[in-house]
């Protein structure tokens, strides 16, 4: 099989919380009118499967090409029963719900998933004052907090974190969280998409959820809930590559890497493929070239670059997202230490082992 930049369908939310800020401040087009929440630019999540929009494999999904080719698409010898990473543009005009994400372990116990879900946020753009929620105080225990998000109360219980663009936050799996408003992010994230909301309405249309309906799910929020993480926005460590490309990595874990490259106009991006990577242009227009002819890459959009490509070149002017799942040794702690920091700033970055 011939490998190529991949294009893939991005499933589109139209949630409570959303606007029109992935069109007006990114760029995005085409895009379709109204609200848009979220847009999940690569995808293996049951219900909301990507296919490829391009090329010979047009048509094939996501999972078929990552289970039946895990060599060619994935690389480093992975196997699994889907894509492990799943990245959105998340547009939160209004305010997300107070929410959590089980782990591994209680997404399987609890809700019959085979993945719970740890994320990280990357903002874009928000505002000068913009907060978040993520955590809660220490000494909080489950009565204290049920009876606080009952009441709505929630920074009784949560910490409230400053919000600036170009931070990122590691969010653990059974982290109680939110952000907005007007905080425009690009999320990686486990594939999952197991949630239990604190709120008494519908995060899709804010209708009011019953009383029987909300009293559950905030019984099986308690039971998701881990106490312990208090996770804190950091800036990325940062790689100059040349003098005129940067390399930021701004967060990482066991189930994923988020790096943010940076070229001048005239340099050229070199970027291996040692597995797949999520390639997603936050700035103007750049060429990509990868097994074939250059293409172009539009602002707020998103191409799979499957490891069979093994390699990638990536024009300046650019500003781009790159996703992957890690191996933390060679991809993350071996070039930090390189670059002169110590183990204990690279275990900032969120779950560096």
């Amino acid at each position: 099989m011939d490998w190529y930049p991949l294009r893939l369908t991005t499933p589109i939310k139209s949630h409570v919380f959303g606007g029109r800020a992935i069109v007006e401040r990114l760029g995005r087009r085409p895009a379709p009118p109204g609200r848009i929440a979220e847009t999940w630019e690569v995808s293996d999540v049951d219900g909301d499967i990507a296919q490829v929009e391009n090329g010979p494999l047009a048509g094939r999904t996501l999972r078929s090409l990552a289970t039946d080719h895990p060599d060619e698409m994935m690389g480093r010898g992975w196997r699994g029963d889907r894509f492990p990473v799943l990245t959105k543009f998340i547009d939160a005009s209004g305010p997300l719900p107070v929410h959590l994400h089980a782990d591994d372990t209680d997404a399987h116990r609890l809700e019959g998933a085979p993945h719970g879900k740890t994320e990280a946020w990357h903002i874009l753009d928000a505002p000068l004052g913009a907060t978040a929620l993520a955590g809660v105080h220490p000494g909080v225990d489950a009565a204290t907090l049920r009876d606080a998000l009952v009441r709505g109360d929630f920074d009784e219980v949560m910490r409230r974190l400053p919000v600036r663009p170009g931070e990122t936050l590691y969010v653990p799996a059974g982290t109680l969280h939110s952000f907005g408003p007007d905080t425009l992010v690009y999320e990686i994230e486990q594939t999952s998409d197991v949630q239990q909301s604190a709120m008494p309405h519908s995060m899709e249309d804010g209708s009011r959820l019953d009383d029987a309906e909300w009293h559950h799910n905030l019984d099986m929020l308690i039971a998701e809930w881990k106490p312990d993480p208090r996770p804190d926005f950091q800036p990325g460590l940062r790689i100059r590559v040349t003098d005129d490309i940067e390399k930021v990595i701004c967060t990482a874990g066991p189930y994923f890497a988020l790096e943010r490259w940076r070229a001048a106009t005239g340099a050229t991006i070199e970027l291996t493929l040692p597995t797949a990577k999520i390639l997603t242009n936050v700035g103007g227009p750049v060429q990509v070239t990868a097994g074939g002819p250059p293409q172009t890459l539009e602002p707020a959009r998103t191409l799979l670059l499957p490891a069979a490509l093994r390699e990638a070149q990536i024009n300046g002017p650019a500003d781009v997202l790159v996703g992957y799942l890690p191996h933390l040794e060679t991809d993350v702690r071996t070039p930090l230490a390189a670059a002169g920091y110590d183990p204990r700033t690279v275990q900032a970055l969120g779950d560096t082992g």
